[in-house]
């Protein structure tokens, strides 16, 4: 099942963070929640953002969905702060 955005938002998929490097040396795990993610979908009238782009959003301004066990936001565009 894939997620149709409306409008003007966007379908997101939140990176989990690196747990160890390349060269297996294990990362601390952060206590704070990610406020980045990878556009997986846009609606019609979202102009600035593609799939494929890292974002960084407002983190009180999404919805979570958990769908076959890969959690996505819904944002508006709007609402998306920056690309990386």
């Amino acid at each position: 099942m894939a997620l149709k955005p409306l409008k003007d938002y966007v379908v997101a998929k939140i990176e989990k963070p690196l747990e160890k490097t390349e060269s297996g040396i294990l990362l601390g795990t952060a206590k704070e929640k990610q406020a980045y993610a990878v556009i997986e979908s846009t609606g019609p009238d979202v102009k600035g953002l593609k799939k494929g782009d890292k974002i960084i959003f407002k983190e009180f301004q999404t919805t979570e969905v958990k769908l076959d066990g890969t959690d996505y936001i819904l944002v508006k565009e709007e609402d998306v702060l920056a690309t990386l």
